[in-house]
């Protein structure tokens, strides 16, 4: 008989680390051609669909934290994919555009996001598909309901 290790204490748990980190790490090689990094094209994607925006609407709007969004907002701001201004009408308001050189991954961006959708859901059937995101939306709101009593 095989040992029990604690990953097999919490089967669940294991099981959305192991398809979250291969999932990312896929999203990383299709987007390896457009320079971007996994997280970053979800800013850019907000910005092409929503137009500019308050920093602080980024993060609530990608469900970011605002010390990684400040990062991934330098990093695509020193390759000139997006600009950081003031507000005219809120001093203390950053708003982030996409500029006119980012415009040039949409397609790229867009054609990953496609292949690693087609790549996840494989040869699930629709009603299928739907089964899984109606249990992670659930596993989501467990999380969600009990986020201020795990949070130190």
């Amino acid at each position: 008989m095989s040992e029990r290790t604690d990953l097999d204490a919490a089967p669940m748990s294991s099981a959305v680390f192991r398809v979250a980190r291969l999932h990312k790490a896929l999203a990383g090689r299709l987007l390896r051609e457009t320079g971007l990094h996994p997280g970053q094209e979800l800013v850019l994607m907000a910005l092409w669909s929503s137009g500019p925006q308050r920093q602080v609407d980024l993060v609530a709007a990608i469900e970011s934290d605002a010390p990684t969004m400040t990062r991934s907002i330098g990093r695509l701001e020193r390759v000139g994919l997006v600009r950081r201004t003031r507000s005219q009408t809120d001093r203390r308001a950053v708003l982030v555009e996409a500029t006119e050189a980012s415009l040039g991954l949409r397609a790229q961006v867009e054609a990953a996001w496609a292949e690693l959708e087609r790549v996840t859901v494989g040869t699930l059937s629709a009603a299928r598909q739907a089964e899984v995101l109606a249990s992670l939306d659930a596993l989501e709101a467990n999380l969600e309901s009990n986020r201020e009593t795990v949070d130190p």
